[in-house]
């Protein structure tokens, strides 16, 4: 049974700063209105979307006749969710929107996506197409394509991926030709595409990229164009199907509720979103919004593993456990009372909470850029996003897969559920930008943007926190600021080897190190919040248990990383697969 975490999600919004930034730039986002919202967000969590998850692993999306039908359940549910405005929390309120903070969104898109994370997918996209249109869109197509997007009654869809391009956009075949009236006409097949076609909605809204006759080549000639399902006159009415064929359904290791499409554009007609041969740079909009939300993913997955881990775990009675006092010396204990079981839940409950924590941090700091124009905040979203997104998901697949192990034998077996958790999570950190990429992203452009500064400056607040650890944080302090040390070393020793091949074989394990540390000081603000919150003690105080835990079984390992970064490409070269 999923019950949404709503009271750690209060908890992590004040240990990132979302009271402070709420005063400031959200004063309509109170205390008492984001308790509302994540109460209400919870109840739909809990009554409508977690209900239809097993269902929607087991039926799955269906495709027949050229059309998608949408897993049992889930059209309605969908129309519920819309209805319940809960695909408008962070939208502007010029276009229907509610204009709260994006925390508060990302918030409530977590117990979305614990709660049903193929369901999550949908409203998910819908709401990376609206940010790309308020961004780059034309006043017309504001004015007639997001009130229906931000309303639900329409969603929308990225799509990038094609047959011979993945990760590598340069090779984007897909072609927009004049049509001679204003508009083009689109020609290419997408694969991949999530949401890509059902029957939740009235309208499907496909952001494409595509190039023009005279693009020039790679990324440079990429431009995005927007086509709908159904074609959309100027007063906003919906007309004849427009050239856009499913050519079939993937069948998926997981989120089987989720129509993954292959798309045919067959001369389908289309109009220009922002400038020609500029589409990488506005589909990035949607990218970032997407990325950001799929680290939550990641958390929400992990969340729901952990949840029934638990359950289980109180259920299962095997052993004597080492704490047990009094009782027949043949009495068994529940396993949650074995010494590595409870290990493996601690665990998770720690990297979910770390993991939760920084995905929020990235979203008051895009909430402060965006409010106020801060260079600082911005810098501080564009280096956690890539951390967020990856180290996220990394965090989900684990947590899935200790939630299995926790079951036993039981977990290897579909009946229980444990394992549409993990098979869910595994496809967290491929789509959105490989975790590969965002590796890259990080200890490349991210590392060196203003001169280093996003990462001087992180590193100066983390030491500031870590200095301030005392009493039975003592030893958090020791380990955070060994950890501190460790980042900022090998963020010199990549930032002398930019663009080498040396910095490339470093850069996955960079982000795990920054994962690593960065959730390490989470932790420590998340223990020092606990000494002053008011609230029911045993809880606070098990927030400092956690961080404690955390620092001795994660943050304790994080220099060693180090050795990893700096090693070299050289046995990488060598090696013949």
């Amino acid at each position: 049974m999923f019950k949404a975490p709503v009271r750690d999600l209060q908890y992590a919004l004040d240990v990132v700063g979302l009271p402070a930034l709420a005063a400031g730039a959200f004063p309509e986002a109170d205390a008492d209105t984001v308790t509302a919202v994540l109460e209400g967000a919870a109840q739909v969590a809990d009554e409508v979307l977690a209900p239809l998850n097993r269902i929607g692993d087991r039926s799955g999306a269906s495709f027949a006749d050229g059309k998608v039908t949408a897993a049992p359940g889930f059209a309605a549910a969908y129309k519920t969710y819309a209805e319940g405005g809960w695909t408008s929390l962070a939208s502007p309120p010029e276009h229907g929107g509610q204009g709260l903070p994006k925390a508060v969104s990302l918030a409530a898109f977590e117990m979305t996506h614990a709660a049903n994370m193929a369901f999550g997918l949908c409203p998910m996209l819908t709401e990376a197409a609206v940010e790309a249109l308020v961004e780059h869109g034309t006043q017309a197509q504001q004015a007639l394509y997001l009130p229906k997007l931000v309303s639900g009654e329409w969603t929308g869809c990225m799509n990038l991926t094609e047959p011979q391009a993945g990760s590598d956009l340069s090779l984007v075949r897909s072609t927009a030709t004049p049509d001679g009236e204003g508009g083009y006409r689109l020609h290419g097949t997408k694969i991949y595409i999530t949401w890509g076609d059902h029957d939740a909605a009235d309208n499907i809204i496909h952001l494409v990229l595509a190039r023009l006759p005279d693009a020039p080549p790679g990324v440079k000639g990429i431009s995005l164009f927007l086509s709908p399902k159904f074609l959309v006159s100027a007063e906003g009415t919906i007309g004849e199907r427009n050239a856009i064929t499913v050519g079939g359904v993937e069948h998926k290791l997981g989120i089987h509720a989720s129509p993954t499409c292959t798309l045919i554009f067959e001369e389908a007609k289309a109009e220009l979103i922002g400038r020609a041969n500029e589409g990488l740079a506005h589909m990035f909009t949607m990218m970032n919004a997407a990325r950001l939300n799929v680290g939550v993913q990641g958390v929400g997955i992990g969340e729901r593993a952990y949840q029934q881990a638990v359950l289980y775990a109180k259920e299962r009675r095997q052993g004597r456990s080492p704490w047990s006092v009094g009782g027949s010396p043949d009495a068994t204990a529940p396993i949650a009372d074995l010494p590595d079981v409870r290990r493996m839940l601690m665990l998770m409950k720690a990297k979910i909470e770390a993991a939760r924590m920084i995905c929020l941090s990235a979203a008051v700091a895009a909430d402060t850029a965006k409010t106020s124009g801060d260079e600082a905040a911005r810098l501080r979203e564009d280096f956690l996003i890539p951390i967020a997104k990856a180290w996220s998901t990394e965090v989900g697949c684990e947590v899935a897969s200790l939630g299995v192990q926790v079951h036993g034998g039981m977990g290897f077996i579909e009946e229980t559920g444990a394992a549409q958790h993990y098979r869910d999570a595994r496809i967290a950190p491929i789509y959105e930008g490989t975790n590969g990429v965002q590796a890259a992203d990080l200890a490349g452009r991210k590392l060196s943007m203003a001169g280093g500064e996003a990462l001087k400056a992180l590193l100066v607040d983390m030491r500031d926190t870590a200095v301030g650890l005392d009493g039975d944080l003592a030893g958090l302090s020791r380990q955070l600021m060994a950890g501190i040390d460790a980042v900022e070393a090998a963020g010199a020793w990549l930032g002398a080897r930019k663009g080498s091949a040396d910095a490339a074989a470093g850069a996955t394990m960079f982000l795990a190190l920054c994962g690593d540390v960065i959730g390490g000081w989470m932790h420590a603000r998340s223990a020092l919040h606990a000494r002053t919150a008011d609230g029911d003690p045993a809880w606070l105080a098990s927030k400092s248990q956690l961080a404690r835990f955390y620092g001795d079984q994660v943050l304790s390992a994080a220099p060693a990383r180090l050795a990893a970064i700096t090693a070299g490409s050289a046995d990488l070269e060598a090696w013949a697969a």
